[in-house]
């Protein structure tokens, strides 16, 4: 079992890798990253805040939107090619072909994320006092290896991006000592993006069980929308909206995942919240993700093993 799920992951992972839209948003996020160094260079004082804040604000809006497109176009394209047909006739459950699904495309999100913010951590201990060369031998150096190891080794050009995403990150995290807080932030920001993106591929999988891929693609950023304005909406003042309206927002804040949990403020990041344990923050919010995957994806294999392919 754990053995075919593997492997279906892991196909999914080398087909979802090289798709070019999942490249023009790693460019696009990149971008931003440096329009984030040009806003924190007039901000005089706080540069390196800037840097990280909107640096891991941006990354976890665009790996949300990679969890979207990879979680409701996974399925529907293998429908479309009929490889899911060649795929069910082995033996192969279809609630495993689902966990595949989901785990290869988890995968992709965790490089993109691991990337973006390993090229942020770079740019914050530049910013930090780190010398210049230190700080492009680290990026350019892994980047020129990545591309030699393409090069020298065509069969596993798709495992390569994993690698050098882990040796950014590493290198970056490690030069961006200099800046303690902003490393936290970056750091602690994109291990709870990819809890939050799990979720995200898990509700993009269980609409995608069912519908067209426009109306899960719909469907997730709705819930998305809904889970990030959890805390709102469970705290209506009765008075400008009354009970009937409270109650609903309410249930509905109480029904959808608190996606609020995976944003949280910048002083419980660098631990400046006393009452509040890190550690324990982390891994609540990691049970969390792992509950909602669960019963998203087990409501998944339910639809899907009922559905009808001809």
């Amino acid at each position: 079992m754990l053995r075919r799920i593997c492997a279906l992951g892991l196909n999914t992972y080398r087909e979802s890798v090289r798709a070019r839209l999942l490249h023009g948003l790693f460019v696009l996020a990149v971008a931003t990253a440096g329009y984030a160094l040009v806003v924190g260079a007039y901000a005089f004082r706080d540069t390196l805040r800037v840097v990280s804040d909107v640096g891991s604000a941006s990354v976890s809006v665009y790996a949300i939107v990679v969890s979207v497109v990879l979680g409701a176009t996974g399925l529907y394209r293998e429908l479309e090619h009929k490889t899911v047909f060649s795929i069910l006739t082995r033996p192969v459950r279809r609630w495993e072909y689902l966990l595949g699904k989901f785990f290869g495309s988890w995968l992709v999100v965790v490089v993109f994320v691991l990337a973006n913010v390993g090229v942020l951590l770079l740019a914050v201990a530049r910013l930090g006092g780190r010398s210049t060369g230190s700080v492009l031998g680290v990026g350019l150096g892994s980047l020129v290896v990545a591309i030699l190891a393409s090069w020298r080794w065509p069969h596993f050009r798709s495992w390569i991006p994993l690698g050098w995403s882990v040796a950014v990150l590493s290198g970056g995290a490690w030069l961006a000592g200099v800046a303690p807080d902003d490393q936290r932030v970056l750091l602690g920001a994109a291990t709870l993006t990819l809890f939050e993106t799990a979720i995200a591929i898990a509700l993009a999988t269980a609409f995608a069980s069912f519908s067209s891929p426009v109306l899960t693609a719909l469907f997730t950023l709705g819930v998305f929308v809904v889970g990030r304005s959890a805390d709102t909406l469970a705290n209506l003042p009765y008075r400008v909206f009354g009970k009937p309206l409270v109650a609903v927002a309410s249930g509905i804040a109480h029904v959808v995942p608190n996606l609020m949990v995976y944003v949280p403020p910048r002083p419980l990041l660098t631990g400046e919240v006393a009452d509040v344990d890190l550690l324990r923050y982390f891994i609540q919010a990691g049970l969390q993700a792992v509950g909602w995957c669960t019963v998203l994806l087990t409501f998944a294999a339910v639809i899907f093993r009922r559905r009808d392919f001809l």
